[in-house]
């Protein structure tokens, strides 16, 4: 892997705290995060006080944090796994690496620990690839360039602004695979990082996540809540649709998206069967959704993330809205997102 250097100035490492005594979780992570500031978010349904070993540099964020900077009547943006959102909001760094505490450090082939850190950081300042596959993935990285009838004029890449990093044990399954294999798990660590291809969408999890904040931070946004969602990952699709968006506008501002290292080891909670019991409209939505981002084409005026975030929300109440309730809903939040982005902005 191609070292770089990481001012620990630069960077933020967002916490989703849904369990109140953080000591293990953060005692197996000391390693690797005691040199960086931590911003850990309550999840605001949590009522107990949060554990934190000594040791570390961090801000705790709560309910009352939320409602009062973001405000009470945007409250419920925040609540479950999207609480992860008002650390992205609050973060004043170049890049923020978002992790929840049911993940554990990875180690790799060879029994060492995986530095995410690290890893991400390098995915996301060496260039990204996505106008021409490189058949050995990402030639930046040590020992990899690129291969033969790579064009020339292609090889400085573009800026890679988004790192989604994978999982060993529990892999990010939905709920009905998880079902009918029960016994399935990822033991697989692949060494290999490789650019997502332009206008090719993705399924995105908001856990083992990094990104430039400067440079696409509002179009990380939570906006999309199922009627019947529960507390658990199988009952939820925000992350899935933040990266719908995100990606489109990537995509608009021709900027890199990678994936692949780094691995975290994810431990579930809750269960899948019990998930399928509830009406999980997320998988018959995604039927829908894909063809819309597929078809979706923003204006040559949209040339930063908050235009790009603008304009989706305008093409999604116009295109999904009508015939979706609740697709007009997550416009109307996408837009409420951005005037909470730029009113925090101007206060941090």
């Amino acid at each position: 892997m191609s070292q770089v250097t990481i001012d620990s100035n630069e960077v933020d490492i967002v916490i989703a705290a849904f369990h109140s005594d953080l000591t293990s979780f953060m005692e197996e992570w000391r390693p690797i995060f005691s040199r960086f500031h931590l911003i850990i978010v309550e999840d605001p349904d949590l009522k107990e006080e949060l554990k934190i070993p000594k040791g570390f540099d961090f801000d705790v964020y709560t309910k009352s944090d939320i409602d009062k900077l973001a405000g009470s009547s945007n409250a419920a943006m925040f609540s479950g796994y999207s609480c992860r959102y008002f650390g992205y909001l609050v973060s004043k760094r170049k890049y923020i690496i978002s992790i929840d505490d049911d993940c554990s450090p990875a180690k790799d082939n060879n029994g060492d620990l995986v530095d995410i850190v690290t890893q991400h950081i390098t995915n996301l300042r060496t260039p990204a690839t996505p106008f021409f596959f490189n058949t050995l993935y990402d030639p930046y990285r040590k020992g990899a360039d690129f291969v033969r009838g790579y064009p020339f004029g292609l090889r400085s890449g573009v800026t890679c602004v988004l790192s989604c990093g994978l999982w060993l044990n529990l892999a990010d399954y939905d709920a009905p695979t998880q079902s009918l294999k029960p016994e399935l798990r990822n033991s697989r660590y692949v060494d290999a990082v490789l650019t997502v291809p332009k206008n090719t969408l993705m399924p995105m999890s908001g856990i083992n996540l990094a990104f430039d904040r400067e440079m696409v931070g509002p179009a990380l946004l939570p906006a999309l809540k199922l009627a019947k969602e529960g507390k658990f990952r199988w009952e939820t699709i925000e992350d899935i649709w933040c990266g719908l968006v995100v990606k489109a506008v990537c995509d608009h501002l021709d900027l890199g998206v990678k994936t692949g290292l780094p691995y975290v080891s994810r431990n579930e909670r809750g269960s899948a069967i019990d998930s399928l019991k509830k009406e999980w409209e997320g998988v018959k939505l995604m039927e829908e959704l894909v063809p819309f981002f597929q078809s979706l084409k923003l204006s040559p005026e949209a040339v930063t993330a908050e235009s790009c975030v603008t304009e989706i929300a305008a093409a999604v109440k116009k295109g999904l809205g009508r015939s979706h309730t609740e697709l007009a809903n997550v416009a109307d939040s996408m837009v409420a997102w951005l005037k909470i982005w730029k009113e925090v902005r101007s206060r941090v």
